[in-house]
């Protein structure tokens, strides 16, 4: 063994090909099987010992070799009798084959003579001298990029199959060296953060290569970064015992110091360590928005939060709320001071606007997945608990210096996760509300203007001529704004934009408007007066396609979502809202995209309630926008599952939906509409819409399984449940529980999940509802089949597929059937398994649907892995894999990954168990805690195979572990595959 596993290994002697004219559209290739091609089209390759001579002089870089020394390479010290003229009949076929100027004869012996670019092994040379000089100067993407292209040149072994020593040697030789390019890459790999992803290969890597310590120095370092401290650990008492059992040795020192900076869970281990050469620059993100050119006024607060967040270059960790009334300017100055203080902070600012003041305020999980991304964190590396993602956003801001600006916030609560808590960082907060209970916060209370900061205002906006010409008609403009300053921007920007207006005119206009002078003064209020400025001067239509949009619930709303709030076509849409963007009342969020500001948003609603009229046109317009989702969602889920039946049971629309043309184009919808959409849904719960409210959440139930919107398609279903509860709709309440079964079951809470779906059974019956009435007890079987209830889940399931059948619905009658499936292995009955499975991938196929033909290859890959049949078993599996990848459903791409760890494991291939399993982990797809624990139960069988029981133990403990909170029954099994090892 190799204890060194440095760069000693060396690649052929490279030499320069004589200088002549070569014309040649050959192409070698050694890394791999032995082969050429001319114009693209292979050559005949010849008998395996022609290749090894063809090898032999490809590899001597263009120098001549001697018939002896070809005969000592293809035969070693026991050449035949006719071994010369068997060389020269090879060479005589490769000149014909390859031509006279590439293969030729001199001073009794051969050479091939080929441009460098012919041959892949000199472009891996080539490609491994560029990486090297892109990490030694600091650019270890670049060197990554280079790593992975050349390590993409092996096609396999190396000189695969060919005969005699010297291709023995240079095969093992090469080996080594894609070892060694493999280990660089995988370091540079774990530099950039990606050591969720390196799990799998090193896994696999150091089970194929299990005395190689470097490579488990790797694996305990990437399993370190990605939390898993005890399979880390144990990855060093799986070697420390085969090294001595192998090898009677220890590990190599380096190996023993990682031990124990893991064990003392050394902060260092969490990032990158220092390179003797160039680091490359850090990502360092720039989130300010922009300040605001004319500035005014606030010298007293610039310049106390000025001084305080410099204080965070030293030993603190400073922490400055802004608290005071909407439209005090705490946005404005917050921005003007983070401005002034970025030279303190060289390593970058960080910015969000929390959206305290609305009705759906910014979860802080997610703000802490987009400040993770900001500062360079892959997707795959970001956990998905708060907790976990608050001390990986900790530990990433660790030793740097950071502004964080967190605009807006509802309350400390929301902030706490936020706060960097470390030395040399520092956070500014925003809010209506004082943060009493924010622990170390310097609060900073923001008043109203000063009446000379104020007119100054006004005049920077509206300009010194006109101002100067009529300075009491300004002041009373600013005192009429209740030196507000947002008011006194809008006010004052009204008037920029029209040269025919005179101060006075507007000091006028504001006097007139009824007691508008106490409104401005009274708190929100003075907000919602000023913006009444702007909403004076709006034509009707203008006015009210204001009104109408600012009752939509969504972060923002999309062109032809506001066409069906206005029922308006489109172009005609598109240029009202346009203009209410050059009004300032409205935001272009992105092209085709629009948003109120919170506050302009409640200001809208309130001119709908006291404007519209009629009154239910504020209704009306809410179902429009309602129909258009619901229309557009189910166009997109029969699309996706062409004779679904459930499309017919939908709630009928008026308003028309979008269509696509192809489910790609649908998907992508689905997605970038999924917080509008699930907005509209948890808004819609008045009597005249519950029922589409929630058909809208069962024709989007895709959205369950994603990451991104679970929680808030949770959170619309419980609402739409609770209000047909209480307006007893029982037709309503049945979907709505089995919508939150479903996400339950996706959640692994299997109790909560049975408890709903029971109750939608009942429900149905009394509602004489197809839906639940089919689909809740196939989901109880499916509950059953996770609880072990396998005699019980049988009689739900066939009473779901007579159900179906009665609803002639091929579909759902494919689903149950392939469940079906599952519960006959479990039984035993693996032959029924199989058939049953197989006839739910028959309607699947007739009817071309592609998601749930995945499912049905996924329940035909688990019967057929029961029946040792594992060869069939894979390809049902991969296939499956394929399907849902191509269809986003990350939930069922990681279950089927923790299959395919099954059927490899009985097929006796650990290695690629263990691969697929740490696949499932890493996605982050899984779907819940029980689900880790199985697919930890697994992974941990698998790598006792492959010669690691101590890391298996790793995985089995924290696998028993979540049994037990759990009270899950593979309790039971866990603790038999521990009591062994126990017991030793």
């Amino acid at each position: 063994m190799d204890r060194d596993n440095g760069p000693g290994v060396q690649v052929p002697e490279r030499r320069a090909p004589r200088e002549r004219a070569v014309e040649t559209t050959l192409r070698f290739a050694v890394l791999g099987p032995v082969r050429s091609w001319r114009d693209g089209e292979p050559l005949p390759s010849g008998s395996p010992q022609q290749r090894a001579l063809l090898a032999a002089l490809l590899l001597r870089d263009g120098r001549t070799a001697t018939a002896s020394e070809l005969i000592d390479a293809l035969w070693g010290e026991d050449p035949p009798s006719q071994a010369l003229a068997t060389v020269r009949t090879y060479a005589s076929r490769l000149r014909k084959s390859l031509g006279q100027d590439t293969l030729v004869s001199e001073s009794g012996g051969y050479a091939v003579r080929i441009p460098r670019d012919t041959l892949d092994l000199t472009l891996a040379q080539d490609r491994a001298a560029e990486a090297e000089k892109a990490r030694a100067a600091g650019d270890r993407g670049q060197a990554r990029a280079l790593l992975r292209e050349l390590l993409g040149l092996w096609d396999g072994e190396a000189l695969a199959s060919l005969p005699g020593p010297y291709a023995e040697n240079q095969r093992a030789r090469l080996e080594e060296w894609r070892l060694q390019l493999t280990e660089t890459r995988l370091d540079l790999d774990l530099e950039a953060g990606c050591h969720a992803e390196a799990v799998s290969e090193l896994t696999a890597l150091t089970a194929a290569h299990p005395l190689r310590e470097r490579l488990r120095e790797l694996l305990m370092l990437a399993l370190y970064r990605s939390g898993r401290q005890a399979e880390a650990l144990a990855v060093y008492a799986d070697t420390r015992r085969l090294l001595a059992e192998e090898l009677g040795v220890d590990p190599r020192p380096e190996l023993a110091r990682l031990q124990q900076r893991i064990l003392q869970a050394d902060e260092d281990l969490a990032r990158p360590a220092d390179d003797p050469s160039p680091a490359p620059a850090p990502v360092r993100p720039a989130q300010l928005p922009a300040t605001v050119p004319d500035f005014t006024g606030r010298a007293a607060f610039v310049r106390e939060l000025g001084d305080r967040l410099v204080t965070a270059e030293g030993s603190v960790m400073a922490v400055s709320a802004l608290a005071g009334i909407g439209g005090v300017g705490k946005t404005t100055l917050a921005v003007h001071v983070a401005h002034q203080a970025r030279p303190h902070f060289p390593d970058g600012q960080l910015y969000v606007d929390l959206q305290g003041a609305g009705a759906r305020a910014a979860e802080p999980e997610t703000v802490l997945g987009s400040f993770l991304r900001a500062l360079g964190t892959p997707d795959s590396a970001i956990p998905d608990s708060l907790d976990e993602r608050a001390a990986l956003y900790r530990s990433t801001l660790d030793g740097r210096r950071i502004l964080v600006l967190l605009d807006n916030a509802h309350d400390a609560a929301q902030i706490r996760p936020l706060i960097p808590g470390t030395t040399g960082c520092a956070t500014l907060v925003t809010s209506r509300v004082r943060m009493l209970d924010l622990a170390g916060a310097h609060l900073v209370d923001l008043d109203v203007m000063s009446p000379e900061e104020a007119l100054q205002l006004f005049t920077r906006i509206v300009g010194e001529e006109r101002v100067t010409s009529e300075r009491e008609a300004a002041l009373d403009v600013v005192a009429a704004c209740g030196f507000l300053p947002l008011a006194i921007r809008i006010a004052a920007s009204r008037l920029a934009a029209r040269r025919t207006w005179t101060v006075s005119v507007l000091a006028a206009k504001l006097a007139d408007e009824r007691r508008r002078l106490d409104e401005l003064q009274a708190g929100d209020l003075a907000v919602k007066a000023t913006f009444e400025l702007g909403y004076g001067q709006l034509e009707p239509a203008q006015a009210r396609a204001f009104r109408l949009l600012g009752l939509a619930d969504g972060p923002d709303i999309s062109l032809a979502a506001a066409a069906a709030v206005l029922d308006l076509e489109s172009h005609t849409t598109e240029d009202l809202l346009e203009s209410l963007v050059d009004t300032s009342l409205l935001e272009s969020a992105a092209p085709g995209r629009y948003r109120y500001h919170d506050l302009v948003r409640l200001y809208a609603r309130a001119c709908a309630e006291r404007d519209e009229e009629p009154a239910r046109e504020r209704e009306r317009a809410l179902s429009r926008l309602l129909d258009f989702y619901l229309a557009t969602a189910a166009e997109v889920y029969a699309l996706e599952r062409p004779g679904d039946r459930l499309v017919a049971h939908l709630q009928t629309t008026r308003y028309p939906g979008l269509t696509f043309g192809d489910r790609h184009a649908a998907l992508d919808w689905l997605y970038s509409e999924a917080n509008c959409l699930l907005a509209c849904a948890q808004q819609s719960t008045g009597p005249q819409m519950l029922r589409r409210a929630v058909d809208l959440l069962w024709a989007s139930k895709d959205l369950a399984e994603s990451g991104a919107n679970s929680k808030q398609y949770e959170s619309a279903a419980l609402t739409t449940r609770d209000a047909a509860q209480a307006c007893g709709d029982a037709h309503a309440e049945g979907r709505a529980r089995t919508t939150i079964t479903n996400v339950h079951i996706v959640a692994g809470r299997f109790d909560e999940a049975d408890a709903e779906a029971q109750r939608a059974m009942q429900l149905a019956r009394s509602a004489d509802d197809p839906v639940p009435n089919c689909w809740a007890p196939n989901d109880r079987g499916v509950i059953a089949i996770y609880q072990g209830r396998h005699e019980e889940g049988e009689q739900y399931l066939l009473q779901a597929i007579e159900n179906f059948r009665a609803d002639s619905n091929d579909v759902g009658q494919a689903s149950a059937l392939c469940n079906l499936s599952r519960i006959h292995v479990s039984l035993g009955r693996i032959s029924s398994a199989i058939e049953l499975a197989q006839q739910g991938i028959d309607i699947y196929d007739r009817m071309g649907l592609s998601l749930r033909l995945a499912n049905g290859r996924y329940a035909l890959g688990i019967a057929l892995t029961r029946a040792g049949r594992l060869p069939e078993a894979l390809n049902q599996l991969t296939e499956a894999l394929a399907l849902f990848q191509d269809n986003r459903q990350p939930l069922w791409e990681g279950v089927t990954h923790f299959r395919l760890a099954e059927a490899h494991l009985a097929a006796q291939r650990p290695t690629l168990a263990a691969a697929h399993a740490e696949q499932a982990i890493a996605l982050r797809g899984i779907g819940g805690e029980w689900r880790r624990g199985t697919v930890l139960t697994v992974l941990g069988k698998a790598l006792d195979s492959i010669g690691q029981p101590d890391r298996a133990r790793a995985c089995w403990h924290e696998a028993l572990s979540i049994y037990d909170r759990l009270g899950a029954p593979e309790a039971e099994e866990t603790r038999l595959l521990l009591a062994p090892m126990a017991a030793a």
